[in-house]
């Protein structure tokens, strides 16, 4: 019996070496964890349970019959996060640098789908050069494997990836069908064809970190949600994001203890400039109205004129949107909107209240954004609000101007409580576009036609530049104070707590991608 024992702790300990001392230092060498070191670091101490630790691959072409190592390549297994069930894999880099093969992808489908029966989010940690090129159409039917449960799991449980190393070809697709991409500045990159492609094919010289790194992601293209220092804060930010979400869609985030007090928070009063023209920061708004510290903004360095983020209101997980007036004067614009479309979709998916913060001049004119799809764009966000079931608040800082009005969860559209405080400024356009179409005449005709342009602005801006009009018509609920705003809040998620819609019966819809 013994001896049995100790060929079974030789493999272990072979398996847990990955691809040897040298490759492992290598990996160090990088700044990089292992497979290993990264999900000890991610989980709870001790709670890591193992899957296929002795699996190997099939392979024997190309010499590959005299290269075994236990694992191949990827470590699955479940484990703990603040005490809740994940399902996680990572990518060994230190074995066939992190290749997928056939038996590779098996051993992650197989977490995939217990995370699936279970109702457990599943993270998986990415950092391998791709395609197990010795393997040919099995590496492809991995992948494939792979990106189907992917879209099984889509909207039923809380997918993460984190790209902690390379990431190219066929493998990208995985991660950019899961719901939020973290990755690792200066040590991971991820684009479909490399730079010696894009060389050959465009004659264009571009690094691997310009064209696919972690900055290029999260400012220009959008492919990734946060970007993290090292491998340590990715998995300290993914342990963070967690915290807001549910297991799975069946369930609701966690709620915690919480003691309502005055919630009066004056502050609030001095933010909106009384220049309607002058930009100010809606960070200033979101902070003043939530738990305090507890906002966690998402695409933070992608299309800048909307925020997106979670936060806590009286202990419970909301997500934010928001116009952001210092960058474009928060228009709505092609990425703006498909931005605040896929996360309002995610917090729909998971049971996560939406908190719709609206200072919006319209949509950004011209022909690059209609060229590039406005219209198709912006009504994303249209349909992802119309089609959302969770609680819906809105409260107007500022301007809701022509279309954007509609589109930034007016009461039209579904919502469930539309607040305004009194510099509010719902309209068809500002007074002063406004006055030149009405008034055209009438100031042509005029003496002063300058004098008279601004007299008309003054007319239309007292008659429509303000909350009530729309209140009159119940289109706004309630014309509030600024620093009532989070004590109103409270109380109408509080209210909203049970709801539920009744929606028809349908395959799915058909939103304008």
């Amino acid at each position: 019996m013994d001896s049995k024992i100790k060929i079974l702790k030789d493999k272990i300990e072979e398996a847990h070496l990955g691809g040897g001392e040298k490759r492992i230092k290598k990996q160090h060498q990088k700044k990089k964890l292992t497979a290993r070191e990264r999900i000890q670091y991610l989980l709870d101490e001790g709670s890591f349970e193992e899957m296929g630790i002795l699996v190997t691959h099939r392979t024997t072409d190309f010499g590959m019959d005299k290269e075994i190592y236990y694992g191949d390549g990827v470590v699955t297994g479940y484990g703990a996060i603040n005490g809740r069930l994940v399902y996680v894999y990572a990518q060994d880099f230190t074995v066939f640098g992190g290749a997928l093969s056939e038996t590779h992808a098996e051993k992650i489908c197989k977490v995939m789908d217990l995370a699936m029966k279970v109702g457990a989010p599943i993270i998986g940690l990415n950092d391998s050069g791709g395609a197990r090129i010795q393997e040919g159409v099995k590496s492809l039917g991995g992948y494939a494997d792979i990106f189907y449960r992917n879209v099984q799991s889509s909207g039923v449980i809380p997918q993460i990836s984190a790209v902690m190393g390379p990431c190219a070809g066929g493998a990208v697709y995985s991660p950019a069908m899961t719901d939020f991409i973290v990755m690792v500045e200066e040590t991971s990159y991820m684009f479909v064809t490399g730079p010696n492609v894009v060389k050959t094919v465009t004659n264009e010289e571009v690094t691997s970190e310009e064209l696919g790194g972690a900055s290029t992601h999260a400012a220009k293209s959008g492919v990734a949600h946060k970007t993290s220092s090292n491998d340590a804060a990715c998995l300290d930010d993914i342990k963070k994001l967690l915290d807001y979400l549910p297991q799975n869609n069946s369930e609701i985030p966690k709620t915690l203890q919480y003691t309502l007090g005055e919630e009066v928070r004056d502050e609030l009063s001095n933010i909106v400039p009384d220049n309607p023209n002058k930009p100010y920061d809606m960070h200033e708004v979101i902070n003043g109205i939530i738990d305090t510290g507890s906002f966690y903004e998402i695409h933070k360095d992608y299309a800048e004129n909307i925020i997106v983020g979670f936060a806590r209101l009286g202990g419970r997980s909301v997500g934010i949107i928001a116009n952001q007036p210092l960058f474009l004067a928060g228009v709505l614009d092609v990425n703006s909107s498909t931005k605040a479309a896929r996360f309002t979709r995610f917090c729909d998916a998971f049971n996560i209240p939406l908190l719709v913060l609206v200072d919006v001049p319209g949509f950004l004119p011209g022909t690059d954004q209609e060229w590039n799809g406005i219209i198709m764009h912006g009504a994303k966000l249209l349909y992802a609000l119309s089609e959302a079931t969770v609680p819906r608040v809105t409260v107007i800082t500022r301007k809701a101007y022509g279309g954007a009005y509609d589109v930034m969860n007016s009461k039209h559209i579904g919502a469930d409580f539309n607040f305004a405080w009194p510099t509010a400024e719902i309209a068809v356009m500002g007074a002063k576009g406004a006055s030149e179409i009405i008034f055209r005449r009438e100031i042509a005709a005029a003496d002063d036609p300058e004098a008279k342009l601004k007299e008309k602005e003054a007319e239309y801006a007292d008659k429509f530049a303000n909350p009530y009009r729309a209140a009159q018509r119940g289109f706004i609920d309630e014309v509030i104070l600024p620093k009532n705003t989070r004590r109103k809040l409270l109380k109408a998620f509080a209210m909203l707590e049970k709801k539920q819609v009744r929606t028809p019966k349908k395959k799915h819809g058909n939103i304008p991608l």
